[in-house]
C-alpha cells in the first residue's frame, strides 16, 4: 500500500490514508487519518513527518537529521529507532495533517 501511495505522491497527488502501527505514537496513532502532500525535499526540517523510501522500504516517519550538502535526510520513528538516510529524490511527501488537524511548520513545504 505504501508503494502505491508513494507513486501517487510522485505523480503530484495529495493523498489521505490510515497507516497502521505504533512507531509514531503519540504523533500518529494506528489508523488515524493522515494527509500527505508532495513536497520540496530541500525544505524539509528535523521534526517533519515525511513519506520516504529508505533501504527499499517506504516509511511514514520523522525526519531526525538533515544533510543539505549531500541532499539527504535521516528517517526515524518516534521511539528513537533510526531507519537510515535517504536522498531527496526518495522523499515523496510531507504529512500536512493528522485527523484533519494541520501539522506545524508545513506551510510552504507542500507543492
Amino acid at each position: 500500500m505504501m508503494k502505491v501511495i508513494a507513486e501517487r505522491l510522485a505523480a503530484g497527488e495529495t493523498v489521505s490514508f490510515r497507516p497502521t502501527g505504533s512507531s509514531m505514537v503519540p504523533l500518529i496513532r494506528s489508523r488515524q487519518l493522515v494527509t500527505v502532500a508532495p513536497c520540496d525535499p530541500a525544505a524539509v526540517e528535523v521534526g517533519d513527518i515525511v513519506l520516504a523510501r529508505v533501504a527499499g522500504a517506504v516509511y511514514l516517519h520523522l525526519v531526525s537529521a538533515v544533510d543539505h550538502a549531500r541532499g539527504r535526510v535521516r528517517i526515524s520513528n518516534n521511539r528513537g529507532r533510526v531507519n537510515g538516510w535517504t536522498n531527496h529524490a526518495r522523499v515523496y511527501g510531507i504529512c500536512v495533517a493528522v485527523d484533519g488537524n494541520p501539522r506545524p511548520r508545513t506551510a510552504g513545504k507542500a507543492l
